[in-house]
Order: structure tokens, then C-alpha cells, then sequence
């Protein structure tokens, strides 16, 4: 599944083609994905501006001056810019058509979504899927002392509790995983016994994987392409995930891994305490 990173760099990929221009058609081609399109999106947006590009988690923003479109890749999706006559392909599923080219989205598993947010409901963070997202971990208001104060009475281990969401947003299963790597902490430590000094070195870990992953266009994910068609290649880079059984890079003790909730972890437990 695309992860922040990925969105991320998805959303600069499209920027320069969408931010200050006029949406001239939308075209769907199905009733929807994770839950339907909303059926009267090409009014909508039709003959409407695109104010600005915008990420929050995972999703995908496009601000207009009566609301907002809110993207979701889901486990599969993605987004390219590209000629409007170019013929759709068997999960081509949606068009938004601006001037000569199309923003088109592709989901073969259907996972992915397609929501709007009218501007006559509130401001986005009162969107239902929106308002229980916690901090982005790339904007100051996320801090050491956040994820100590947060965590004082949470029993879940630490990486259990970067994937929920509800604290800290967008970090997902790898880059969690390296995050974790990089700060020293074990992942299967629970999260409210951390010290503010260690969750100093966590919130620094996780701005510097993050940053790191975006700089070199986010990880080749099996469904995952830019909006160029290229992949990214943060996964060269790993430490940790997906790297069982090889030397850790640091200390050369096997890297392990271990089933939490549905994800696995990897880490090693030689730099990991």
C-alpha cells in the first residue's frame, strides 16, 4: 500500500499540471471504488479551478473554492498525468480532465477512494474519514514531547502504536519499521514505558526517514509507480524491512522478523533494545 511517502511524492508529481487550472471534464467509469463516486462529481467540478494541491495521511487533496477532493490510492492505486486521448485501460477508472491532459486513476484491486468534501459542511478537518488523523510528522506540531505525553498510558508496543494513526499520521508499516531502526527501539516495546530522551530520537527518526523516502521518490511498492511511470528506489536504502535473515548494515546480527497485529516487523535486536 502506497504510504506517505508515496502520496507525497504523488502530489508533487501532479502539482505543476493541476494547481491554477480549470477542470473541463470529469469522466468515471464506474460507480465507484471503496465506497462510490459521488454521482454528481463532473458537475461539480466542471469549469471549476484547482486552487492548490495538499496531502493530510495518505490522502490525496485537491482544493477548489466550494470544497475539496479527497484521494485515496487505497492497496493499489495510482495516479499519472497524460495526454486526454490516450484510450483507458481495464482499471483506468476515473478522469479529471484538465485542458489537454487527464489526472487519470488506476486501482485494479478497487481498494482506493474518491470522496468530496463540500465547503458548505465545515472545513476539512470536520470530514468524517479526516478528524481522527493525528499530527503530520513532517509539520512542527509534531514533537518528542507529543509522543510522550500521548503514550504515558499505553500498554501496545510502540510500533503497534505508530500505525493507528490516531497519534501520528502516515507512517506506515515500513517506514515504521525503519524508523524504529534508526532510533534504537525495539519495536515490540511498549509504547508507555519509552522515555522522553529515546522518543527525542524516535520523532527525529521518523522526520528523517520520511524526508529521505520522499527525496528518493518513496519505495518500489508492488503496485506502485509515480505519476511518471517510474519507481522509486527509498527500498535500497533499508535497514530492516523486508530484509529477514540478511546482515543488519550496522552490527551484522541476522535481521529478524515477527507477525504484530497483521504486519510483520522487522528489526534487529542486537541496535534495537
Amino acid at each position: 500500500m502506497p504510504e506517505l511517502p508515496e502520496v507525497e511524492v504523488t502530489r508533487r508529481g501532479v502539482d505543476p499540471h493541476l494547481t491554477g487550472k480549470q477542470v473541463t471534464n470529469v469522466i468515471l467509469r464506474r460507480a465507484g471504488l471503496r465506497w462510490p463516486f459521488p454521482p454528481d462529481l463532473p458537475a461539480l467540478l466542471s469549469q471549476q479551478r484547482i486552487l492548490a494541491t495538499g496531502r493530510r495521511g495518505k490522502y490525496l487533496l485537491l482544493h477548489f473554492q466550494h470544497g475539496v477532493l479527497l484521494i485515496h490510492l487505497g492497496m493499489s492505486g495510482h495516479l499519472r498525468v497524460l495526454d486526454k486521448n490516450v484510450e483507458p485501460a481495464k482499471h483506468d477508472h476515473i478522469d479529471i480532465v484538465v485542458g489537454d491532459f487527464a489526472l487519470r486513476m488506476t486501482d485494479p484491486r478497487r481498494f482506493g477512494a474518491v470522496l468530496w468534501h463540500d465547503a458548505a459542511d465545515g472545513g476539512l478537518e470536520e470530514h468524517l474519514l479526516i478528524r481522527q488523523l493525528g499530527v503530520e510528522p513532517l509539520e512542527p506540531g509534531f514533537t518528542a514531547e507529543l509522543l510522550y505525553r500521548q503514550t504515558r498510558k499505553r500498554t501496545a508496543p510502540i510500533k503497534q502504536v505508530l500505525l493507528a494513526g490516531d497519534l501520528v499520521v502516515g507512517v506506515g508499516n515500513i517506514y515504521a519499521s525503519e524508523s524504529l531502526f534508526r532510533a534504537g527501539i525495539n519495536p515490540k516495546t511498549q509504547a508507555g514505558r519509552i522515555s522522553l530522551a529515546r522518543y527525542t530520537l524516535l520523532a527525529q527518526a521518523i522526520r528523517d526517514t520520511l524526508a529521505a523516502a520522499i527525496q528518493q521518490g518513496g519505495s518500489t511498492l508492488k503496485d506502485f509507480m509515480g505519476v511518471d511511470g517510474q519507481s522509486g528506489y527509498f527500498q535500497q536504502s533499508y535497514f530492516v524491512y523486508d530484509r529477514t535473515g540478511e546482515a543488519c548494515r550496522v552490527c551484522g546480527e541476522a535481521i529478524r522478523q515477527i507477525r504484530q497485529g497483521q504486519r510483520s516487523s522487522f528489526y534487529c535486536a542486537q541496535c534495537q533494545k
